[in-house]
């Protein structure tokens, strides 16, 4: 059936009319995907906050984070077999080192697993996985449909940025994330499709959920331009906490990760989080309960199931030192359960890390600045500013804010503080959670098409193998024999074990070659010299080029644990980096 509707859509359609068509079926499974997944996670989280009652209080929340990090776990290794941590850094390796193939699988994998995860308490976001559901939707769509990388790429875009649109039913903000952290090219051969699958997937998630926005917030107080000093103060404020979150989280996860067993790693990293949450409930989950009392004016409401709720005022200093063990264990609580096993993302955690950053920043600003600012208003603003820094996106951060609460009155501040959030960051770190593992790899896609083109080519793929080797016992009579026979003007020298020791050049033989009377007395191994650099197989396409440049060669010798692979050239390089930027820029 497959390769019948193949042939009909060869005759019929276009290829831009097929990827139109195709990205409103993904807004649509994107939609699907994400309603299941969402309301999955809020059924198992209403029954398991359900269960301890009022005669047990908190202390199954002990073990409840443990739990779900446990059979996701075991969901994991003994179902899908398979890594799904991180699913935006695993989508932006798909797009750098995989040519967007996204196995089937991660269709259905991550929204499972992220249901026990977040359901019993892990306290990440359902948005990670869902994006990384989407862009399965789309890779597999595309592979499906036999198109090529490029129109590959797009259509896992569609899939991630629909999948935005319809878990925040925010269709801009699907858009720009694709275009910002995807790093997509803006061109009217992208931005259709992107529409029409982001407006797709909003449409039908609305329909399924409701047309309520996901925090409903009301401009109490309007903006006042006389803050606008204290907006900038905030916007840096809230990129030091983004990199606090960033810090955090790589030290814990590659703690935890130092644990061997993944069962010990579960028992460790889920007891720690399940006393974290028993000591500041609020910490339980995505934490939108949490945010949807800070933005309309009720944050007493977290004190409601703490443990500390009787002997804190919520008017004064000790409830504000509340809220800051708050904002400082949320870091410590999301790396805890993803790196004990547990499947979520960090969109969630900055969100609510930024309502408490600005709370906390406006309720300082109250107690102790001689006029008064609005604490829901900073609070909405402050979630802005911590997208912005962590995921390095102040685009999608403003807009994103603006569509799921409703607060484009305060777009001006929005844009201040995500603005500056983003560069006090770059500051400091130049590459965001998702994308610092993969830059560290040199895998990382980039706006330049000159990097993006070199992160899809890998030495592999412009390796040369057509080299006649020698042994360094070979005599020089037998050395001639083997350049009379080839057209090359450099030849590697193994040993018998195919242990690169060297390289021969013609021009270093040719006064010696002609004399017979060195034929029998001189051997290879007299006229080999070191090459002054080699290339690793697993060397980037950058770290192979810095090394064309600094060396100024034309060839280097490719080894694999020292064993000899072939050589590289700097003419098939280029040669291949053509084709490959053709096909990559092509409109």
């Amino acid at each position: 059936m497959l390769e019948r509707f193949l042939l009909l859509r060869m005759k019929y359609i276009s290829e831009k009319q097929l990827i139109l068509i195709l990205s409103v079926i993904i807004g649509v499974l994107d939609a699907i995907a994400a309603v299941v997944l969402k309301t999955s996670v809020h059924y198992l989280e209403g029954w398991v906050r359900s269960v301890p009652g009022a005669h047990l209080g908190n202390w199954l929340f002990l073990v409840f984070p443990l739990i779900g990090i446990l059979i996701t776990v075991v969901y994991v290794r003994r179902v899908v077999k398979a890594d799904i941590s991180h699913g935006v850094s695993r989508i932006l390796h798909a797009i750098s080192r995989n040519k967007g193939v996204i196995k089937l699988h991660n269709t259905y994998s991550s929204i499972v697993a992220c249901t026990f995860t977040g359901g019993f308490g892990g306290s990440v976001g359902m948005e990670a996985p869902i994006v990384f559901t989407g862009a399965a939707i789309g890779s597999n769509v595309a592979q499906a449909s036999r198109l090529g990388f490029r129109r590959t790429n797009l259509l896992i875009g569609c899939g991630a940025a629909a999948a935005i649109a319809a878990i925040f039913k925010a269709p801009i903000a699907g858009l720009i994330f694709a275009l910002e952290v995807l790093m997509l090219d803006l061109t009217m051969a992208s931005i259709i499709p992107l529409l029409l699958a982001t407006v797709v997937a909003s449409i039908f998630s609305t329909i399924f959920l409701g047309e309520g926005i996901e925090f409903y917030f009301t401009l109490k107080d309007p903006f006042n331009y006389g803050h606008i000093p204290v907006y900038i103060l905030l916007g840096v404020v809230t990129g030091l906490v983004s990199l606090y979150f960033t810090w955090m989280n790589s030290r814990v996860e590659s703690r935890v990760h130092k644990i061997d067993d993944p069962y010990t790693r579960v028992l460790y990293g889920g007891s720690l989080l399940g006393m974290l949450i028993f000591l500041f409930p609020p910490l339980f989950g995505e934490g939108y309960y949490t945010m949807r009392s800070m933005l309309t004016g009720r944050p007493e409401q977290l004190l409601d199931e703490s443990i500390f709720g009787h002997l804190v005022d919520h008017t004064g200093l000790v409830f504000v030192g509340f809220m800051v063990l708050v904002l400082f264990f949320k870091a410590i609580a999301t790396s805890l359960t993803t790196g004990a096993g547990g499947i979520g993302g960090v969109f969630a955690p900055s969100l609510f890390m930024g309502a408490f950053t600005g709370f906390i920043f406006s309720r300082l600003f109250n107690l102790f600045g001689n006029w008064r600012i609005s604490e829901h208003n900073f609070s909405l603003v402050g979630m802005a500013g911590l997208i912005a820094g962590v995921i390095h996106a102040p685009l999608t951060a403003i807009f994103l804010i603006a569509e799921i609460t409703g607060g484009y009155e305060l777009f001006i501040p929005l844009i201040l503080v995500s603005s500056i959030s983003y560069m006090t960051v770059v500051y400091f770190q130049p590459h965001s959670l998702y994308t610092r593992k993969l830059a560290q790899k040199g895998h990382l896609i980039t706006h330049h098409k000159d990097k993006t083109v070199l992160t899809l080519l890998s030495v592999e793929s412009v390796l040369e193998t057509g080299f006649d080797k020698v042994n360094p016992r070979q005599s020089l009579g037998e050395l001639v024999k083997v350049i009379a026979k080839t057209s090359r003007n450099i030849f590697p020298v193994t040993d018998q074990e195919n242990n690169f020791l060297g390289i021969v050049r013609l021009d270093d033989v040719r006064e010696v070659m002609f004399d017979r009377e060195q034929y029998d007395t001189l051997f290879v191994h007299h006229v080999m010299i070191q090459p002054r650099a080699i290339i690793n197989i697993d060397d980037s396409m950058e770290t192979v080029m810095q090394k064309f440049r600094e060396t100024g060669l034309w060839n280097m010798a490719v080894v694999d644990h020292g064993k000899y692979r072939g050589f590289v050239s700097r003419s098939n390089v280029f040669n291949i980096y053509r084709k490959k930027l053709q096909e990559v820029s092509e409109d």
